[in-house]
């Protein structure tokens, strides 16, 4: 029996003034899957996601999603460091889609907040405030505000660029788990083994140049032809080592074996 479909874009084009930041994507996301999405910083990934999203509107073409607006988790360096409030108010936020802006919490809604915690892994922080932590646990933080929401589709700007070992398997492990559950996941990664996680990949340069299982566009022909000459081949590896990717972290090494 084949899947329902979670999302579907036609035609799709985002510009940020003059600047096309991305065109031609047409793409069908099936209900209960995971589409990784890479491709060099500049190349429209997170304009993609945005236009899922619904936070920007198409220049050109449509995006079709079933049921309620996707749940958008953004990075944690997206967040306005002036503003002074906990990891459980935070988390909290994400609540208010499902019952209103004006409606009182029920015990439900805190058990849910409770759950999300939980799962990332940061009960203990509840009363820390969001700023004083660890870059990896204020994006669990907002995987956490992304899972309260409890929508069909949850959509991940770059959920675990940079972050340190145990917090990326939390997230990682996190997206697994709602898949099985039968929620859809878009990520944007630039980390190649990552992606490998995914059902489908969307290679994209400012328009989609591959799409389709891990194993057919994750090939040094299509990386090269995204990216350059930014990649490197040592023996059975494959090094990503993204010119225009401005993070420094050393958690950021980018292998994949080549097909």
């Amino acid at each position: 029996m084949m899947k329902q479909l979670a999302i579907s874009t036609s035609g799709l084009e985002v510009r940020y003034g003059e600047t096309v930041a991305l065109t031609g994507v047409d793409i069908e996301i099936k209900r209960g899957s995971v589409l990784a999405v890479i491709g060099p910083n500049g190349a429209g990934k997170s304009a993609f996601l945005k236009a899922l999203a619904g936070t920007v509107k198409p220049y050109a073409g449509k995006v079709n999603c079933r049921g309620a607006s996707p749940s958008f988790v953004l990075q944690s360096t997206d967040v306005d460091k002036s503003l002074p409030i906990s990891v459980r108010e935070v988390v909290s936020l994400g609540r208010y889609s499902e019952i209103g802006l004006f409606k009182r919490f029920k015990k439900s809604d805190h058990d849910i907040v409770d759950q999300a915690l939980e799962r990332m892994d940061i009960s203990e922080l509840g009363n820390s405030q969001f700023h004083d932590l660890s870059g990896g646990q204020q994006q669990r933080v907002l995987i956490a505000q992304g899972l309260v929401q409890e929508t069909e589709t949850i959509l991940l700007d770059e959920p675990v660029n940079g972050l340190d070992i145990s917090s990326r398997e939390i997230i990682l492990n996190t997206i697994l788990e709602e898949v099985k559950k039968g929620r859809t996941v878009v990520f944007s990664t630039h980390d190649l083994n990552h992606a490998q996680l995914s059902d489908e990949v969307l290679l994209l340069n400012n328009c989609p140049c591959c799409l389709g299982a891990p194993e057919d566009v994750l090939t040094e022909s299509n990386l090269r032809n995204a990216y350059g000459d930014s990649h490197l081949h040592f023996g059975d590896e494959l090094l990503l080592d993204d010119p225009h990717h401005s993070h420094t972290s050393p958690y950021d090494e980018k292998r994949i074996r080549t097909f």
